[in-house]
């Protein structure tokens, strides 16, 4: 699509057509700013923005759409208070730029924080600080293959099984961690640490 055209759909202010360009993972991501800024107090516009830029993240190819243009807008989600589920996708985002996830690390709400617990750019030391929020939060903590062993191996104590079971899959526990899990209370986080413990051999 031309920039002509998309300037016109802008002065148009045509919502729908808006959001249909934006579901298009493909849009060249200068079109998406494009359409993102003039419409930031838009919450149907943000959100579907937010969408585009999950959309063009892998969790495979984890370097994949990373552009400056990518981290202005992330950047700009993150304080836009125009619709709280663009938080969840920046908080999650492989290519939020640290600083930011260290302020959402102390958002209000808990899926938020536990978006963060769970992505792998989070540093160390904001990490630590989730081992004593929410179930939620702890949950995405103990998947987070970033998480540092410390807390890995006081996780596996956790009162909660889902925490246990997310720690038994994730890649970055030790052997020691999965064999003391192979030994839980609960049937499924046994049979799961096993499962990976068997895998690594």
């Amino acid at each position: 699509m031309s920039e002509i055209n998309i300037q016109s759909i802008i002065d148009s202010r045509d919502e729908k057509e808006i959001i249909e360009l934006l579901e298009d993972k493909t849009l060249d991501i200068e079109k998406v700013k494009q359409l993102y800024f003039p419409f930031r107090d838009h919450k149907e516009i943000v959100a579907q923005v937010a969408m585009n830029l999950s959309l063009r993240t892998s969790v495979y190819d984890r370097e994949q759409e990373f552009s400056q243009t990518m981290v202005e807008l992330l950047r700009d989600l993150a304080i836009n208070e125009a619709d709280m589920g663009a938080r969840w996708a920046v908080a999650k985002n492989p290519h939020t730029p640290v600083d930011v996830l260290t302020n959402l690390a102390s958002d209000e709400v808990n899926l938020v924080r536990a978006l963060v617990a769970t992505n792998p750019k989070t540093p160390s030391l904001v990490l630590e600080k989730f081992f004593n929020d929410e179930k939620i939060v702890r949950d995405g903590l103990s998947g987070n293959p970033s998480t540092p062993l410390k807390i890995l191996k006081i996780l596996a104590n956790d009162s909660d099984k889902m925490v246990r079971m997310r720690l038994a899959e994730n890649q970055s526990a030790t052997k020691e961690i999965l064999e003391e899990l192979t030994k839980d209370s609960d049937e499924n986080v046994a049979k799961a640490a096993q499962v990976h413990l068997e895998a690594r051999v």
